[in-house]
C-alpha cells in the first residue's frame, strides 16, 4: 500500500511540474494540440499510479518525451506561421458587415444557436450590434462591436438610450422553434408576416430571425445581408 501511494505522489509531482514547464496556458485556454497533449499526459499518468507491476521509470520517460515534443512543436509554431496554422488552424470570421457568414459556420460545423451563445458570452445579444465576430483557434469567441455599440459610447458620452431587450431567436438555419415562438407571443402568420416583410417566399431561405421585446426584427437570408426593422411591440414576452 506505502509502495502506491509513494508510486502516485512522485507522478502527480511529476505531472505538476510538467504542466507548469509548459507554461500556464495549459491552465487556461489551449491550442488543440495541447488539448490533446494534455489527455494524453493525464492517462499515461494513471498507468504508473495504478499498476504496481510496471516500473516508475516506464512512467516518467514518455512524460518526459511529450514535454519535449510539446517544447519542439512550439518552436516550429514561433519560427513558421504556416506550421503554426497547420498545427492549431487559424481564425475564422463568422459575422461580418453582412451578418452572420453560413459558409464559414459550416466550415466550423457549428450552428447559429452556437454563435448567438458565443456572442452573449463576450457582452452582446444582437447580432446587429457587431461589426466583426471571429472564432479563434482555441475556440473562443472574439467580437468587434460597431463604434455606436461600443461599451464606452452611451456611459461615457451621457446618451440616453432605449432599454435593452434580449432578442429571442424564432428561425435557426432554415427551421422555426416553436417553442420560442410561444415564449415571444408570436404566431405562425406574424412569422409569415414577417417573412413576406424580410423578401424571403419560405422558412427555409431563412439562416435566422430573432425579435426582442421593443419589436427589433433581425433577419438574415442565406447568401444575404442581414436587415433589421421595427414591428409593434410585443405584450406577452415571458421575462
Amino acid at each position: 500500500m506505502l509502495t502506491i501511494v509513494v508510486r502516485a505522489v512522485i507522478i502527480y509531482l511529476l505531472v505538476l511540474f510538467l504542466y507548469r514547464l509548459m507554461g500556464k496556458r495549459q491552465l487556461g485556454e489551449m491550442q488543440p494540440f495541447e488539448l490533446v497533449l494534455t489527455l494524453i499526459i493525464a492517462d499515461l499518468a494513471t498507468i504508473p499510479m495504478a499498476e504496481v507491476s510496471v516500473p516508475v521509470l516506464h512512467g516518467v520517460v514518455p512524460l518526459l518525451t511529450l514535454v519535449i515534443l510539446h517544447y519542439i512543436l512550439t518552436l516550429l509554431s514561433k519560427a513558421s506561421s504556416k506550421f503554426s496554422c497547420f498545427l492549431s488552424g487559424k481564425p475564422v470570421i463568422v459575422i461580418n458587415p453582412q451578418g452572420i457568414d453560413h459558409k464559414a459556420l459550416k466550415d466550423l460545423d457549428i450552428s447559429v444557436d452556437d454563435v448567438f451563445e458565443a456572442i452573449r458570452g463576450c457582452g452582446f445579444f444582437k447580432v446587429e450590434q457587431i461589426q466583426y465576430a471571429i472564432m479563434e483557434t482555441n475556440g473562443k469567441m472574439s467580437v468587434l462591436p460597431k463604434s455606436q455599440f461600443a461599451p464606452v459610447t452611451a456611459g461615457d458620452m451621457k446618451i440616453k438610450a432605449e432599454k435593452s431587450a434580449i432578442p429571442i431567436n424564432l428561425i435557426s438555419e432554415g427551421k422555426v422553434n416553436k417553442k420560442n415562438l410561444k415564449t415571444a407571443g408570436v404566431d405562425e402568420m406574424m412569422v409569415q408576416d414577417l417573412l413576406k416583410k424580410a423578401g424571403a417566399k419560405n422558412v427555409k431561405e431563412v439562416l435566422v430571425m430573432t425579435i426582442d421585446k421593443a419589436g427589433a426584427v433581425y433577419v438574415q437570408k442565406y447568401g444575404n445581408k442581414y436587415q433589421t426593422f421595427q414591428v409593434q411591440p410585443l405584450g406577452r414576452v415571458q421575462e
